[in-house]
């Protein structure tokens, strides 16, 4: 007896053990990488309270998009779940963490939204948290989100609700990080809270100077005095290669067409925010197809039109290669018009069957080149 209660009391977790940090699913398992469609409002309303809040989710190991658990809005979904850690992090827990957005949250946190976006830095948005072991980057469409550290708590804006959005999340061990920093350097994102610990700063120096909003230049790329851009393979903590495509104001010119496409050596169909000025229409010179998204059916049951899309994100028109490698897949954070070639922005890609299939059926229809037609995909 006396033997059976030692075990018992062996096996009892240490108070104080914490969870690593990393992306969640809506079942609370730890994954490597998942992408979450969060559905327009007028076609995502199960019931009155979840009405633009419910959304799609593929993680690593699915077969493709599955409805969400429960909403955006829940701390137990994976959304919740993930950005959630931020605030639920002991206050002298050693973690590092940036949140950017070019339309911040407002600063009295109330109802009332601003468009705070300036024209100064990037037209990016994400959320970095990290310890000494991994931690996960989330880059993401949608204004005003996530809230502040002190606010104590996570929730979802009422802004981003109406139109449809778009996260990744995966998660990186520590030695991406710098790597990660460095990419946000060029982009020159609005930091609107942040913290590098003393302890983290030496591991990840390029954070600590965004947290710092620095901005990179030759001391980091001594033998570059400017860098406009530049693309990196980022390996997850099990083992998959993403692409990072970071640019910055001076690289002056779409991030799609002039860049990701040649890169990738393939046509690219692009979903981003059309309710803007300046949008760039459809493009196929100088060898590569850019088209633009105007219907969009992710999932089974959900058509929609790219005006009720808030999403950044580009697929392959065709799966490339031999084998079951598939097409490209890039979900990011700006978007295809006049302002937006000059100033920050990126978006991370994956060559993934699985991926590429969930969002390659997601294009319906596009504009063409020719007189701005609209043609299937």
């Amino acid at each position: 007896m006396l033997l059976f209660l030692s075990m018992m009391i062996f096996f009892i977790p240490l108070e104080g053990d914490t969870s690593p940090i990393t992306c969640y699913n809506d079942q609370g398992d730890a994954v490597d990488w998942f992408y979450l469609y969060k559905l327009p409002k007028e076609h995502s309303s199960r019931s009155p309270r979840a009405e633009g809040e419910m959304y799609l989710l593929l993680e690593k190991g699915s077969e493709g998009w599955t409805d969400g658990k429960v909403t955006v809005n829940d701390t137990t979904g994976a959304l919740g779940r993930t950005v959630g850690q931020l605030y639920s992090q002991e206050k002298n827990t050693e973690v590092a963490y940036i949140l950017y957005n070019d339309q911040r949250p407002p600063e009295d946190f109330g109802d009332r939204w601003i468009d705070n976006s300036g024209h100064g830095g990037g037209h990016t948005k994400g959320v970095i948290l990290l310890d000494k072991v991994q931690g996960f980057w989330l880059v993401h469409s949608t204004p005003h989100f996530p809230p502040v550290r002190q606010e104590g708590e996570y929730y979802y804006p009422t802004s981003g609700v109406t139109n449809g959005q778009n996260f990744i999340c995966v998660t990186y061990p520590l030695d991406r990080f710098q790597t990660i920093g460095e990419q946000l350097q060029i982009n020159q994102p609005n930091v609107y809270d942040c913290d590098v610990p003393d302890s983290l700063v030496s591991l990840v120096p390029a954070l600590a100077d965004v947290c710092k909003k620095k901005h990179l230049s030759g001391h980091i790329f001594p033998r570059i005095k400017t860098v406009s851009n530049r693309s990196v393979t980022l390996t997850s903590k099990e083992g998959t290669n993403f692409i990072s495509f970071a640019k910055g104001a001076s690289f002056d010119n779409d991030l799609y067409h002039s860049w990701v496409a040649p890169t990738l050596q393939s046509d690219l169909l692009v979903q981003f925010w059309i309710r803007s000025t300046g949008i760039l229409h459809s493009n196929c010179s100088e060898g590569w197809k850019v088209l633009d998204i105007t219907l969009i059916h992710p999932g089974e049951a959900f058509t929609f039109k790219a005006s009720q899309d808030h999403s950044k994100w580009a697929v392959s028109p065709q799966s490339l290669g031999q084998g079951n490698g598939g097409g490209w897949v890039c979900v990011g954070d700006i978007n295809r018009n006049e302002a937006e070639e000059k100033r920050g922005g990126g978006t991370v890609c994956l060559q993934d069957p699985v991926v590429w299939k969930a969002y390659r059926t997601a294009a319906l229809e596009c504009e063409s080149c020719e007189e701005e037609k609209i043609i299937q995909c």
